[in-house]
């Protein structure tokens, strides 16, 4: 049925109807006249209410994709069809969640007998990861007076999932791949860039003599030297710290969805190099557990499994991660953990239950660094109070560093990099780890 909403041209008739009334002071005759027009005008919309398209007569849905990327701006499609040949103009307005920033989701369509189809798109940027809801399509048909619209609304509820960026996440990985292969072309191999043996050529001025293949040599008379390259199949671990000190916020994000983007770029480099990819996500108990597999599928798989995850305000429990990481799983593997290294006793835990994967297990710590809190650290302090703050920032500083200092002594890997660079720094040191053999 709907409901009936006048329109701005009814309004701006009845608001000029109204000015015999203000003349009924002078003679009574005007009060007649302008209580007559008043009921005709309101005679009118009511007609035009009842002409006007409804539900059975204009129908409206979305499309969608079932998967959108956080951060980005997301096509929607929202096509209105009229039924039996029916003209009409009027406005559709779809129903977002709060959260995401839509632009363009309130529009006026035309339909015409010629044109019974209409679409209609806008752009929808998701500001986070996880669940998205939309609701019901909102229908607004102006009838053909101008004076009076039905409105209703369609029942179109859906929920779609927002991961981070893939789009961004292949670029990326594509473009420190290509990196990469460009940096070995330029360089010089060394015994320690990896441990399979790839192919033989030319000796070069410059290379190491251990290299030198004399078998090869003595049977084309001319010096040959063995290229290796870095081992597939091996295993990489990441460790994803849920709790509440990956809550905050660092660079208007969450600092766990620094850390998922971190991540899954890792994983994509891992898996486009051969090698295994599992996961663990955890706070007081173990959010997610993936083994290790391999396959350029399995992203989809880390995606689906990582892109719900929210921080808890709850203390981590590095134990029992580490311990189900590793109940049945024994081989040397590259232990990734994605953590916040500014709290003494968080990185007291951090510090013993890392170390302890020495020697059998390569460690390696991405902890993301507060660019506010260092400069609060170096400021120049004008008052009292800028003085307490750059001595508090300064202690947060210094007992990350001894943590990062304890870490590196011990044999762990540490990277500490901005939210804008974190990605980039996990996945490049990675790729050192495998250029020089040391998984």
């Amino acid at each position: 049925m709907g409901r009936p909403v006048p329109t701005r041209l009814f309004a701006a008739l009845f608001t000029a109807a109204l000015l015999p009334a203000v003349l009924a002071a002078v003679d009574p005759l005007f009060a007649r006249g302008a209580l007559a027009v008043d009921l005709a005008l309101i005679a009118l919309c009511a007609l035009d209410f009842a002409l006007a398209p409804g539900p059975g007569r204009l129908s409206a849905r979305r499309r969608v994709a079932d998967v959108l990327s956080a951060g980005e701006p997301n096509r929607v499609e929202l096509e209105i069809e009229a039924c039996g040949g029916v003209a009409c103009r009027g406005e559709v307005r779809d129903e977002v969640a709060p959260g995401p920033t839509p632009d363009g989701h309130h529009q006026a369509f035309e339909l015409t007998r010629a044109a019974p189809v209409c679409r209609v798109a806008y752009r929808l940027t998701p500001l986070s990861r996880g669940d998205l809801a939309f609701g019901a399509i909102h229908l607004r048909a102006t009838g053909p007076l101008g004076l009076c619209a039905r409105q209703w609304s369609v029942p179109a509820g859906r929920t779609v999932k927002v991961y981070p960026d893939l789009t961004a996440l292949t670029r990326e990985a594509l473009e420190l791949a290509r990196a990469s292969d460009a940096a070995s072309d330029r360089t010089i191999r060394r015994p320690a860039e990896g441990r399979e043996f790839e192919s033989l050529r030319d000796y070069r001025q410059g290379d190491d003599y251990r290299t030198i293949d004399w078998k090869a040599t003595a049977r084309r008379s001319k010096p040959m030297v063995r290229v290796y390259q870095p081992e597939r199949n091996q295993p990489v671990m990441l460790l994803l710290d849920c709790g509440r000190h990956m809550a905050g916020k660092v660079g208007g994000r969450r600092k766990l969805d620094h850390a998922i983007d971190a991540a899954l770029r890792v994983a994509k480099v891992c898996l486009d190099k051969g090698d295994q990819v599992g996961v663990v996500a955890f706070s007081t108990r173990v959010l997610c557990h993936l083994p290790p597999r391999k396959g350029k599928e399995h992203l989809a798989t880390l995606t689906g499994a990582l892109y719900r995850l929210e921080a808890t305000l709850e203390e981590s429990d590095y134990g029992q991660a580490l311990d189900l990481a590793f109940a049945r799983h024994h081989r040397r593997t590259l232990v990734v953990v994605f953590t916040d290294l500014l709290d003494p006793d968080t990185s007291a835990a951090v510090l013993s239950r890392t170390l302890a994967l020495r020697p059998r297990h390569l460690p390696l710590v991405v902890s993301l660094a507060d660019e506010e809190l260092e400069e609060a650290a170096k400021a120049l302090p004008l008052t009292v109070q800028a003085a307490y703050v750059r001595q508090a920032a300064a202690r947060i500083e210094d007992e990350h560093r001894l943590t990062v200092a304890k870490l590196r002594d011990a044999g762990a890997l540490v990277v500490r990099s901005p939210a804008s660079r974190v990605s980039a720094a996990a996945v490049n040191e990675y790729l050192r780890v495998k250029a020089h053999g040391l998984l």
